[in-house]
């Protein structure tokens, strides 16, 4: 099955090339500044769309901050004003808040698309009287509108019963006879994709899990990497050395039990003026404990396997087997050559692109062996196909790190209601939310997407071989994402 150049066809109602061009997770946050309960910081991304045609969506970036205080040096998570005419930004963008405060989504205020150069914003924050040093994050989205869409494709493993998601099947929920693929029923109250939400574009990267990892108490980072953040300048924080492509490693030594570590990216030890060393590679080496306490202290939530296959499939019909990018095409890379250029740096990529480009497949003929950069597949002419976009335009749905999604197979998965983080964790470092599967025994969560060494056809959308898997350990082919 062939597709359509599907950045060409966005760019010609929309003058633009649509979404993903050469740089991905590119978001810059600078000059912050604080006046009263205002901060004030200029934000800038590339690639950035609000299309008024299919996919009719947008990308935003999900922006919350966290404040330390001068005195006991822990961080906190900043509740934001849910007022839009507190805050504040300049054409082409506007800030849209959110019920609970845990943060705001900036994106485009007009249809259009391209590099956003830096604009400034101003937020509302509340926050107790102190004296504190400021953090603003940002996280890169894709809109996911509400709409109706199919699951299943009657030929993938374990999948679906090839059934619609409409509002009515959201508002009354679903038998496991009629979903086939379920082993208990579905209540109206887990998240089914039919309403709209937001999805992380990339899956969570190296840059962004160090900067995770320095916000946290000493307590709260041993819990989320494999060795002591008490242990030697270069020691590297998942593994016993420069492995599976992960470089997250320690600058500076915790202290005592109580002073935390410092981390950095260091895929590239011993280079110098490397201005990107491996930030953008996709995280590795992630439990479930892992990934959903990054997610509530980035006041997101885990993905439901049916929201999965929205974000994959759209509201278009289902072919049946599938991949994210919306054909049967398969291009793993560890079966290509010549393979990875700009290793570890913002424009890594693959060469050849063709369609169906995926970090997928067993072996590592092409020299690598690990997660690629998120969004390596994107080109300035890239379709939809060769740059292995899902509907929506969120990147890496399939292969390249394992993603962990609520299942439909237990009683204790069913029991998500769609709880968001709110922006803490436990002291011992634990994700603490209601209804999420347990950190510690990941009952309720399975895969979904495949992985750089599963079999390619764990990348399908509609496969569910591994969505009944409870793993609560670390492997170097386990990373995650989170929607909102």
């Amino acid at each position: 099955m062939k597709s359509k150049n599907y950045f060409t066809k966005i760019a010609s109602a929309l003058f633009l090339l649509f979404a993903i061009n050469a740089s991905a997770n590119n978001v810059q946050i600078t000059g912050t500044s604080v006046s009263g309960s205002n901060i004030t910081f200029n934000i800038s991304w590339d690639n950035s769309w609000n299309a008024s045609v299919a996919p009719n969506n947008w990308d935003a970036v999900w922006v919350f901050i966290k404040y330390q205080d001068c005195n006991t040096r822990l961080w906190a998570h900043a509740g934001l004003s849910t007022l839009a005419t507190d805050h504040s930004t300049a054409s082409p963008l506007q800030v849209d808040p959110v019920a609970d405060g845990r943060g705001v989504f900036i994106r485009r205020s007009a249809v259009g698309g391209g590099t956003v150069a830096p604009t400034s914003v101003t937020l509302k924050m509340t926050i107790p009287a102190g004296t504190f040093n400021y953090k603003v994050f940002g996280i890169e989205m894709v809109n996911v509108p509400q709409s109706n869409f199919q699951i299943g494709d009657g030929n993938s493993v374990s999948t679906f019963n090839s059934i619609n998601i409409t509002a009515a099947t959201q508002s009354s929920g679903l038998t496991s006879a009629t979903l086939g693929g379920a082993a208990t029923n579905v209540p109206a109250t887990f998240p089914m994709g039919y309403n709209a939400f937001y999805c992380m574009k990339y899956e969570i990267s190296q840059l962004q899990y160090v900067e995770y990892l320095n916000s946290l108490t000493y307590d709260q980072q041993a819990a989320h990497v494999a060795n002591d953040p008490i242990s030697a300048i270069g020691t590297y924080a998942m593994f016993t050395g420069f492995i599976y492509r992960n470089g997250i490693r320690i600058s500076t030594p915790g202290n005592n039990g109580a002073i935390p570590a410092v981390y950095v990216c260091d895929a590239t030890a011993g280079v110098e003026n490397n201005s990107d060393d491996g930030q953008g590679t996709a995280m590795n080496n992630l439990s479930w404990s892992d990934v959903s306490a990054y997610l509530d202290w980035a006041a997101l939530r885990p993905m439901t396997e049916m929201e999965f296959e929205k974000v994959c499939r759209g509201p278009v019909n289902r072919v049946a087997n599938e991949y994210p990018w919306g054909t049967t095409e398969m291009n793993a890379i560890y079966t290509q050559l010549p393979g990875l250029i700009n290793d570890y740096l913002a424009n890594e990529t693959w060469t050849p692109a063709t369609n169906g480009t995926c970090a997928a497949g067993i072996g590592s003929a092409s020299g690598i062996y690990g997660p690629v950069k998120v969004g390596a597949f994107a080109t300035g002419t890239s379709g939809r196909a060769s740059a292995g976009a899902s509907y929506y335009g969120a990147m890496e749905l399939g292969g390249n790190v394992s993603e962990r999604c609520i299942t439909t197979s237990n009683a204790t998965g069913t029991a998500f209601n769609g709880t968001l983080g709110d922006g803490t964790i436990a002291a011992n470092g634990l994700a603490n939310q209601a209804t999420w599967p347990d950190p510690t025994t990941a009952v309720g969560v399975g895969f979904r997407g495949g992985d750089y060494v599963n079999v390619v056809d764990r990348v399908k959308v509609s496969d569910r071989a591994n969505i009944t898997t409870v793993n609560t350990t670390r492997n170097y082919t386990f990373g995650g994402r989170g929607v909102r």
